[in-house]
């Protein structure tokens, strides 16, 4: 009876001591390392993308709306007076500037409609709280997986397992290395 239960003895025994559980454990601390890296990542790939394309959309508006601005200012600088409505020099001067107003504003008017950059800004400060919620998640989550790993491989009965058979070492928790990392990247328009 001995023999037949010494199998099923040490098939208990070696499942309380950390067997799969201590390799299962690293392997989920070790995914979600890769998924701070990969929120890291994201942060490094799409910020600066993100900063590029609303600052493309506010140079265009502002280009636009310093056009507009320009044209108002030589239109308002030509003036007639009664004197000069008899002078077609004068008149046509005054017709040109006008027109020239008209010609600025008219990129303007089609473009209203589609004037992007404040919609920009509004979508770059979403994808910044996004972004760094998607990190801190992650960060928090592997620290989580590392707590839980390193509290199996120190705690009875999987600490017999995890020293004598995988020769587990704790793992680091992630913490910033330098003062101010935890906080978000600065963005300069400038």
């Amino acid at each position: 009876m001995f023999r037949a239960l010494a199998p099923l003895s040490a098939a208990i025994v070696l499942a309380g001591c950390g067997l799969n559980s201590v390799p299962t454990s690293e392997e989920n601390a070790k995914a979600r390392w890769a998924d701070v890296q990969a929120a890291y990542q994201r942060r490094a790939d799409l910020i600066p993308n993100l900063v590029a394309t609303v600052r493309g959309a506010a140079k265009a508006e502002n280009e636009t709306l310093s056009n507009v601005v320009n044209a108002r200012a030589r239109a308002t600088s030509v003036q007639l007076s009664g004197d000069d409505l008899t002078d077609p020099a004068k008149m046509q001067q005054f017709a040109a500037a006008q027109g020239a107003l008209s010609l600025a504003i008219r990129p303007l008017q089609e473009a209203y409609p589609e004037l992007r950059s404040q919609a920009n800004f509004s979508t770059l400060m979403s994808q910044l709280e996004s972004t760094e919620n998607r990190v801190t998640i992650a960060v928090r989550d592997y620290n989580s997986a590392v707590q839980e790993y390193n509290t199996r491989i120190r705690t009875f009965p999987d600490a017999i397992g995890a020293r004598v058979i995988h020769g587990a070492k704790p793992l680091t928790p992630f913490q910033a290395v330098t003062p101010g990392a935890e906080r978000a990247p600065q963005v300069n328009f400038g």
